[in-house]
């Protein structure tokens, strides 16, 4: 079995230790990133499986690297921060992270949150076909999302493992209305997130949705949640 690769990006030397030595002991490979340049350049090329990121970080600030990060790709982003309130975590997940932790931790708490996101993005490639709504395909065995231009070809859409499994639930049910507790269940099922942060990665899902001109599918059903039109 292939070790996972666990990029943890914090500037405080012991809290990056303590995070090292416990993903460690999981039998995880980990690189530490001290500063927000040196995590967009590890990420890059060391190509890791999660990234633990801090928000306060010199040289490049947490929701820049994380901006940086959804730039290249979907590797699932756990941000950590010692701000706590309900703006704050909405904020970074509608950047596109995909867990929020806030300090101070039990760092056995921050490396269940890991085994989480993994566990929900290994769970969302589990072989159950493609699901299709006119130009729109999501392929749940592949784990890729796609819209098919004007000349029919499949262009990949960049979401988040979070996003991704919203938009499979959805679609997976089309016209049930799902209450945001119902979509926390099944997308962050270990997190203690709100169930407002919800509204965040729905508000990244109709954004990356709308630029390929898929535009009315994530539909509101006031005093419940969402469904799919």
């Amino acid at each position: 079995m292939n070790q996972k690769r666990v990029l943890v990006v914090e500037d405080d030397p012991d809290s990056a230790s303590v995070l090292e030595a416990y993903l460690k002991r999981e039998g995880f490979l980990v690189a530490v990133a001290n500063d927000g340049e040196q995590a967009v350049t590890w990420h890059a090329q060391w190509k890791p499986d999660l990234v633990l990121l801090d928000v306060m970080l010199p040289k490049l600030g947490g929701t820049e690297v994380l901006s940086a990060i959804r730039r290249a790709g979907d590797t699932p982003v756990i941000m950590v921060s010692a701000i706590g309130d309900e703006p704050e975590k909405l904020g970074a997940l509608r950047y596109g992270a995909d867990d929020y932790v806030v300090k101070p931790y039990s760092p056995k708490e921050v490396v269940a949150r890991v085994y989480a996101v993994m566990r929900r993005t290994g769970a969302a490639r589990s072989p159950e076909g493609a699901l299709k709504h006119g130009r729109l395909t999501v392929d749940t065995s592949a784990f890729v999302a796609a819209v098919s231009d004007a000349d029919g070809q499949p262009v990949a859409l960049e979401l988040t493992p979070t996003e991704f499994n919203l938009l499979a639930s959805l679609l997976r049910t089309p016209f049930k209305a799902f209450t945001r507790s119902e979509l926390l269940e099944a997308c962050l099922p270990e997190s203690d997130a709100l169930e407002r942060v919800v509204d965040a990665h729905i508000h990244n899902l109709r954004r990356k949705l709308e630029q390929r001109g898929i535009t009315g599918v994530l539909v509101t059903v006031r005093a419940v949640g969402y469904r799919f039109q």
